[in-house]
């Protein structure tokens, strides 16, 4: 009798325990992440904004990723082509990739180079809106040599031939999903834009726009035991901080992305002792991008801020006179203080890092000069008026100022406002909510990219050690405009000569001393002619659970890349 009433208890704790088990692997294989900026596309191919390339590269992956350190690292190819290995041409004009054989899509069929070679082909189509297309820079054609072989010829010798399937921004499209969404159709095929079959490791199991992505585990990942963690959620909404406090103080979250919030705030929140806050330096640069064009409301649709080969010009931001002194009034330690503490620095560059590529040509830029900023408009012409704002030829200095929705951002604004006060510049501020100003919607007209204002204001970045791709962006030809829906890179519209044709010369040289001295030059032309007014280097800053291992902050390529590596450990 003993011995039954013992086995009965025995089995009667061990289904106790199972079952608290059972109950404790639900929570644990549960990832809750909070991106306060929703994402409003899983195609990274229509859109500029990190919050969307972030939450699809869990999904759809490149050939190879920049790891924390900015070194590539291969994901779909086995190795990194390199001159050594036989994969980069020795004249520069090719670059080979060996894809993996045990990679399959979310829906079971294999991964081929045919894959690599139609998301070439869709992202450079001529009538799409392909915000990547940079990426296929001086790309004559990319070639399958065989079924896990790819070749991408170029149309020069190119010395970084690391632009096309490398980083987050430039993933591998499924052909078979994809096949009928070229050109035009591109933005029409929302089911494949909402749902990617990927080769990473989640499936997107429910997308709401602007609101929340569900996943699930891909059953054909290719580590087998992985991800260990069974169900995603990106929830977005909010605001930053309300996104640190639901991970540092009040545990409702695994992990909140891109914590713009006072250091202070910030700080108080840490002390709860429920997570903790991670940084990391890269590239990125807090800036005001200062509108070439006329962005008057009252032009028509093809008009307002168009770039029309240089014939729409801003009323009074085509003063280059106008755009320095805006740049010289602003105490850009000021706003580090209150706005970042040790997660920004002042910067006169849009390029901050990797240190070799900084220029110190613009160092004059981190001492506020009030006296020098008025005196540069008294001599061009621009007179204050009783209502203390600068005038000339009956056109006033009033700005509209925007950004998106953040208290930090707000915080900036209106110090900048004070200060542009102060040489007779009159400021109307705006916000717009961060999922609408980077969602890059063709048809709205709050987006960054349709910059609707005098001047804007939001943060810039590039993957990986090696800006030569993100200084491409620049170029004449990459205004943004109605007849490449709105996609291109070159924000604030400058246009020069000089710099297109300092960009050709960095296309053919391979000297890595002469690369750095020329990308220095074109960082400055963009930074000279105030086509940009940089403010600070920023780190990034997110915030994780006690409870989540595994994780490094990644300030060059997606923070979520390793996501696969997630656990969690009570």
């Amino acid at each position: 009798m003993r011995r039954i009433t013992a086995f009965v208890l025995l089995a009667v704790s061990i289904l106790f325990l199972g079952s608290c088990s059972q109950e404790s692997a639900e929570v644990d294989t549960n990832l809750r992440l909070l991106y306060w900026q929703a994402p409003s596309t899983l195609n990274p191919y229509l859109s500029s904004g990190t919050k969307d390339i972030e939450a699809a590269s869990i999904v759809i992956e490149p050939l190879a990723h920049y790891d924390a350190n900015a070194k590539k690292v291969p994901i779909l190819a086995t190795r990194i082509p390199t001159v050594e290995n036989g994969d980069i041409a020795e004249d520069y004009r090719s670059i080979t990739w060996h894809l993996r054989q045990d990679i399959v899509w979310s829906d079971g069929t294999q991964l081929t180079s045919a894959d690599v070679v139609f998301s070439w082909r869709y992202c450079t189509h001529e009538e799409a809106g392909c915000t990547g297309k940079d990426s296929f820079r001086d790309v004559e054609q990319v070639v399958a040599v065989d079924d896990y072989t790819v070749r991408i010829d170029f149309t020069k010798p190119a010395p970084f031939p690391f632009g096309p399937f490398v980083g987050s921004v430039s993933p591998v499209l499924q052909y078979q999903q994809f096949k009928d969404c070229l050109g035009l159709r591109a933005q029409e095929c929302t089911e494949a834009n909402f749902y990617p079959i990927g080769t990473g490791p989640f499936i997107v199991e429910e997308f709401k726009a602007n609101d929340t992505v569900r996943y699930r585990a891909n059953p054909h990942y290719r580590e087998e035991g992985k991800p260990f963690f069974q169900i995603v959620t990106i929830k977005g909404g909010g605001d930053a901080a309300s996104a640190a406090r639901a991970v540092l103080q009040t545990g409702e979250f695994d992990y909140a992305w891109n914590l713009q919030v006072e250091p202070e705030v910030l700080e108080n929140m840490r002390n709860a002792g429920k997570g903790e806050v991670l940084t990391a330096f890269g590239s990125q640069v807090e800036r005001i991008m200062v509108n070439q064009t006329n962005e008057d409301p009252s032009l028509d649709a093809d008009t307002r801020s168009v770039y029309l080969d240089g014939n729409n010009a801003h009323p009074f931001l085509s003063d280059i006179n106008v755009r320095r002194a805006l740049s010289l009034a602003i105490d850009r330690q000021i706003l580090v203080d209150i706005g970042y503490g040790v997660a920004g620095q002042p910067t006169c560059n849009v390029i901050p890092l990797p240190e070799q590529y900084v220029s110190t040509n613009n160092e004059d830029c981190k001492t506020q000069n009030i006296d020098e900023a008025n005196r540069i408009l008294e001599e061009a012409g621009w007179v204050k008026g009783s209502d203390g704002v600068r005038a000339k030829d009956g056109v006033r200095l009033s700005v509209l100022y925007q950004t998106s929705t953040n208290s930090v951002r707000q915080g900036t604004q209106s110090l900048i406002k004070g200060m542009w006060q102060e040489i007779g510049v009159e400021t109307e501020l705006r916000n717009i909510d961060a999922a609408v100003f980077f969602g890059g919607d063709p048809g709205s007209p709050d987006t960054l990219q349709k910059f609707f204002a005098d001047v804007q204001m939001y943060t810039n970045n590039f993957e990986g050690n090696d800006p030569s791709n993100y200084v491409e962006g620049w170029q004449c030809g990459n205004v943004p405009d109605p007849e490449n829906q709105w996609v291109g890179p070159n924000i604030s519209r400058g246009c020069s000569e000089e710099f297109d044709s300092l960009l050709d010369t960095l296309s053919e040289t391979f000297d890595a001393d002469e690369r750095v001295a020329i990308i220095k030059q074109l960082n400055d032309i963009v930074v000279q002619n105030v086509w940009e007014i940089p403010l600070i280097h920023r780190a990034r800053v997110s915030a994780k659970s006690n409870t989540l291992k595994g994780f490094e902050l990644n300030g060059w390529d997606s923070e979520l890349w390793t996501i696969a590596e997630w656990y969690r450990e009570e």
